[in-house]
């Protein structure tokens, strides 16, 4: 028999240890001190006390299980953080199968010394298994600690964890939250936080336009400009996969990089102080929020659980007003739930992958010519039922991470962006907008471009600050003169054609996605006056306050000179200017209290909305 002593327990803590210090060391900017002993060892003592207490054979394996998901959980969590910019909770576990889909995007964010994760693991797997076949009969014996160090370590162990959460409960930021608490505390306090929600909740008679314009700092007008301007003219929204501002005018080795863009940009409104608010569910969310002019939930995706209900939306608003209404992708309609999502906000029809098929393939499906070229025709025999329609259009070739076939390349880069994210992503935009000119051509010579609104914006960013190495970071400096961060991550384009309202014009007003649905019943003379909005009329208010979720951390908010990121709490949050040069006036507490409330004006709004009829339901 083979004798030693019990040093499992100080093995798995060092092994542990160095594996959450990778993961901070991704996620958090300090990267790991002192304090992460204090926070993350305790978790991992509480665990191998209840295996020394309750396992009376086998304790190496158990170990190793233990070990096993906790690394799995590290793993996720600078995984998820290289995307989202958050830490990752157990909301997130309903939307593993996304993974899979969307494996090359997901693979793309991983550095190869990620992997160094996992190779105690099969080191511990592999060891035993070989020492079993060549010492066949002999076991392992190790030495068992007492049962009153074990009781003793528990107990501070408790109280450290309990001195980790208790005090940091209240931060509005889920990473410093994370960082004081220790990942694995942060983890389970969410779980438990949770429970406290609801009783937040405002009634749904509190739940007022007044309130929420109040809240937002506008005064609706009596008689706003442009009401009706464009009444029965056909409305148009294109989602542009992807889509950043600052591409708008960039050129890249002397090349325009969007030149049909460039030219939509210069020839109609251009509002470059646009954003992207969407959530976990990126494209699906923008969707939602467009449609809804409501914010998008915590910790889901819109298309789990709001799509349950009956949603006010644009295209129910269209319909009402005598518009025939449809969608157009050229995914599987199951994907992101868009099933559930299109029945409960009540678009007449949609065409998905089995209208478009799957030929001249890229990302998810049939490529962005085909998608322009199918959708064109449709629209044209939509329009020859003498009816004025609502379409949305959703493209998807320029998908992170960016591996557009060879056939579809026309843009030569420069050496150093040669095989770099930061140029595939130029490359895979370059494609798009050519698609996208051929649509606008065909709309123009068709009839559509004047007798409809049109309206362009991008669905959600496609560099996350978080993703880019210190050579991509260069690279973007380099393409845009300055340092790469939050404002211009955050940025879309959007651009507003409206016969006989709109010209070529810059306009700096700052505006969000929510605001979408306001400004297109403006234009179109439909009153929303009983519809319950968190957006606003772009073309008749000067003022904006866009709270933001998920990609941010809780209480973050843009406003007309800045974005606004919380620390702990508001004052020690940080200002980043949407004008460089211009500077910052600094966010107030009241925008920063106001935007949290209007949050839970919406999140408490869709809660209690009915549910869908069973007409609605597939």
């Amino acid at each position: 028999m083979i004798k030693m002593g019990n040093r499992r327990f100080l093995l798995f803590t060092l092994l542990l240890l160095f594996k959450c210090c990778l993961a901070w060391f991704v996620v958090f900017e300090d990267g790991p001190s002192w304090m992460t002993m204090l926070t993350e060892i305790p978790f991992f003592w509480l665990v191998f006390c209840l295996i020394e207490w309750f396992a009376t054979k086998r304790k190496l394996l158990y170990y190793t299980i233990a070990n096993l998901l906790f690394t799995l959980l590290y793993f996720t969590v600078l995984m998820y953080y290289k995307y989202y910019g958050i830490i990752v909770t157990y909301h997130a576990i309903s939307q593993a199968d996304k993974v899979a889909a969307v494996g090359n995007s997901t693979y793309s964010l991983m550095d190869p010394y990620y992997l160094l994760i996992f190779v105690d693991i099969i080191v511990l797997i592999v060891i035993p298994l070989s020492l079993r076949k060549k010492y066949k009969g002999i076991q392992l014996n190790l030495k068992p600690i007492s049962r009153t160090a074990l009781s003793v370590m528990f107990i501070i162990s408790v109280t450290l964890c309990y001195f980790s959460i208790w005090p940091n409960r209240a931060s509005m930021n889920e990473n410093k939250q994370a960082e004081e608490m220790g990942i694995l505390n942060y983890e389970v306090f969410t779980i438990f936080a949770d429970s406290t929600e609801d009783a937040e909740m405002v009634e749904m008679e509190d739940i007022t336009q007044p309130v929420i314009d109040t809240l937002k700092g506008i005064k609706p007008l009596p008689n706003p400009q442009y009401f009706g301007a464009n009444k029965g003219k056909n409305v148009i929204i294109l989602q542009m996969e992807s889509f950043q501002n600052f591409l708008i005018g960039l050129k890249v080795g002397g090349k325009e990089v969007t030149p049909n863009m460039n030219k939509l940009a210069k020839e109609n409104f251009h509002y470059d102080n646009f954003y992207t608010m969407v959530g976990q569910g990126t494209t699906s969310d923008a969707e939602y929020v467009v449609n809804t002019s409501l914010y998008v939930p915590k910790h889901q995706p819109a298309t789990q659980d709001n799509v349950k209900k009956a949603l006010p939306s644009l295209p129910k608003l269209m319909a009402a007003n005598g518009y025939t209404t449809a969608t157009f992708h050229t995914n599987e309609v199951q994907f992101w739930n868009r099933k559930e999502l299109y029945s409960a906000i009540g678009w007449e029809k949609y065409y998905d992958k089995s209208f478009y098929g799957d030929d001249d393939h890229v990302a998810f499906g049939a490529s962005d010519e085909v998608l322009y070229a199918k959708t064109l025709d449709e629209l044209k025999k939509i329009s020859k039922r003498g009816k004025p329609f609502y379409s949305q259009i959703i493209s998807m070739s320029s998908h992170h991470p960016y591996n557009i076939p060879e056939s579809k390349i026309r843009m030569d880069l420069p050496e150093e962006l040669k095989d770099t994210l930061v140029g595939r992503y130029i490359q895979a935009q370059n494609y798009a907008d050519y698609a996208l000119g051929a649509f606008i051509d065909g709309l123009k010579q068709s009839g559509l471009w004047d007798n409809s609104i049109v309206l362009f914006y991008g669905d959600h960013q496609g560099l996350p600050v978080y993703s880019l190495d210190s050579d991509e970071q260069e690279q973007m400096k380099n393409l845009l003169g300055h340092e790469y961060g939050y404002t211009d991550m955050f940025k879309i384009p959007l651009i507003m054609h409206a016969p006989g309202v709109t010209y070529p014009a810059l306009i700096k007003k700052t505006g969000g996605q929510i605001d979408i649905l306001p400004t297109v019943a403006n234009l179109t003379g439909i009153s929303i006056a009983n519809q319950i909005h968190f957006g606003q009329d772009l073309l008749n208010q000067s003022s904006n306050v866009l709270p933001m979720r998920h990609f941010l951390p809780s209480g973050s908010i843009v406003t007309d000179s800045e974005v606004f990121v919380p620390g702990i709490g508001f004052e020690d949050g940080t200002n980043y200017p949407l004008d460089i040069l211009a500077g910052s006036t600094g966010a107030t507490l009241p925008k920063y209290e106001n935007a949290l409330e209007l949050l839970n004006l919406s999140d408490s709004y869709v809660k209690q909305l009915p549910d869908k009829a069973p007409a609605e339901k597939e």
